[in-house]
């Protein structure tokens, strides 16, 4: 994400599930856009796991990050996920990393 939608808390990001047919997502009803929400939050735990961090989604409109030890912060969006697991995994979380990939494909 541009550091500029970070300072002016843009609700537009690409990974919202927003009803506008051909611009952010296909899907044009409710039921779809929660849908898709949801894959990408089981997408994103499938990732987290290999540092013990789960994401949940919360009220419809934020997300919970807990780590193993119940520690826990919301936030309104999708795009600052990396940054809060990070803090609450104690160490970085890199999708490219080697070990994560092995840990993923041996699953």
């Amino acid at each position: 994400m541009c550091s500029l939608c970070g300072i002016l808390g843009c609700d537009d990001h690409w990974t919202h599930s927003v009803d506008r047919p051909g611009v952010f997502t296909r899907n044009t009803d409710r039921h779809s856009r929660r849908s898709e929400g949801a894959r990408r939050v089981a997408a994103a735990n499938r990732v987290l796991s290999f540092r013990r961090v789960t994401l949940a989604e919360w009220q419809g409109t934020s997300y919970v990050v807990s780590n193993a030890t119940g520690a826990s912060t919301v936030f309104e969006s999708f795009s600052h996920l990396w940054p809060e697991a990070e803090t609450l995994a104690g160490r970085e979380i890199d999708p490219l990393d080697d070990a994560l990939i092995d840990w993923m494909e041996a699953r």
